[in-house]
């Protein structure tokens, strides 16, 4: 995989780009950024390019290129996570093969995804190796949470930062790479956050339909019978996290009432392909009511994310929107 097939963030691979022209690689980069961004994919090219035989890194199709490519390259090392967290013997072992130099490229590049697992332990053992920096040993750590991170290994690693996708080259991905039709990959992209990794967990669920049956139940549901709404309640499932799924639903389906109820402009829509139960939602509440009921749904995510009681937590918010 090259670069130019990776799609948007298009500043973070100008710095490595420029970088490599240059010769002048940091000894450690933290990409930084939502889940399902980017962040790995991008790290496992700039992986490869570090250690591709071509002018113009990275080819794809030199040896090199061809063993990163199939994840076999000795001098691409990805460390992961033992259960919940990256643990200090895992940062050792990386450490004892810093030592030696790399078996066939030019560098070792090490990646560390969701480096933000790391335990007190595995992050002070990294700091040590981050305080003594070696040429021909690269750090790649990427992470959704670079607070979690201690300042120590954050000032001592170069940042790039990976913003959301635009939903346009969201879409235009799953049509490419999943073959979705345009009106799926257009929903599916407004969905995602500018996350194709997050576009593509929900192709592969019943996302859309479990979001066309919230739809449908708002619009449906006479907003001043409780009994009717608890029974709504039923359909948000019983797992934590089936349930905040559903809930995220509920928050834009009323965020994309006040928005259209403020604007009457359907493109500023996450859910635009459903812009007639949308502006009926509108055109039933009041802009003032709408922010109350998002609130009320945000203050039940809290809830549940707490692990406060689930039915309950529903039942309540239920009888807050009726």
């Amino acid at each position: 995989m090259t670069f130019a097939e990776i799609y948007g963030h298009e500043k973070p691979i100008a710095i490595l780009r420029s970088a490599m022209a240059r010769n002048r690689i940091a000894h450690a980069y933290l990409f930084y950024g939502a889940d399902g961004i980017g962040k790995r994919t991008t790290a496992a090219v700039f992986a490869g390019a570090l250690n591709c035989e071509a002018q113009n890194p990275p080819c794809g199709v030199c040896r090199s290129c061809r063993k990163a490519g199939r994840n076999t390259h000795p001098d691409i090392v990805t460390v992961t996570a033992e259960g919940q967290f990256i643990k200090i013997g895992a940062v050792k072992a990386i450490q004892e093969q810093m030592k030696f130099r790399p078996q066939e490229g030019m560098r070792r590049v090490l990646i560390m995804p969701e480096a933000d697992r790391m335990n007190a332990a595995a992050a002070n053992a990294l700091l040590k190796t981050l305080e003594e920096p070696s040429a021909a040993n690269i750090l790649l750590l990427t992470t959704s949470r670079p607070h979690a991170l201690p300042t120590t290994i954050l000032s001592r690693c170069q940042h790039l930062r990976f913003t959301p996708l635009p939903r346009e080259t969201v879409a235009r991905f799953l049509r490419e790479k999943e073959t979705l039709e345009t009106s799926v990959a257009e929903a599916l992209a407004s969905s995602s956050g500018g996350s194709i990794g997050k576009a593509l967990e929900m192709s592969r669920g019943d996302y859309l339909t479990l979001r066309n049956g919230i739809l449908e139940g708002l619009a449906v549901e006479h907003p001043a019978d409780p009994l009717r709404r608890l029974s709504f309640a039923g359909r948000f499932g019983t797992e934590r996290e089936e349930i905040l799924d559903r809930l995220h639903i509920l928050r834009t389906c009323y965020r994309d009432a006040l928005v259209f109820r403020e604007t009457g402009e359907t493109e500023r829509l996450i859910f635009r392909d459903r812009a007639s139960v949308i502006r009926a939602l509108a055109e039933r509440l009041p802009g003032r009511e709408l922010l109350s009921v998002m609130a009320a749904v945000e203050e039940a995510m809290r809830a549940i994310d707490q692990n406060a009681n689930k039915s309950l937590t529903l039942d309540v918010l239920m009888i807050k929107l009726a």
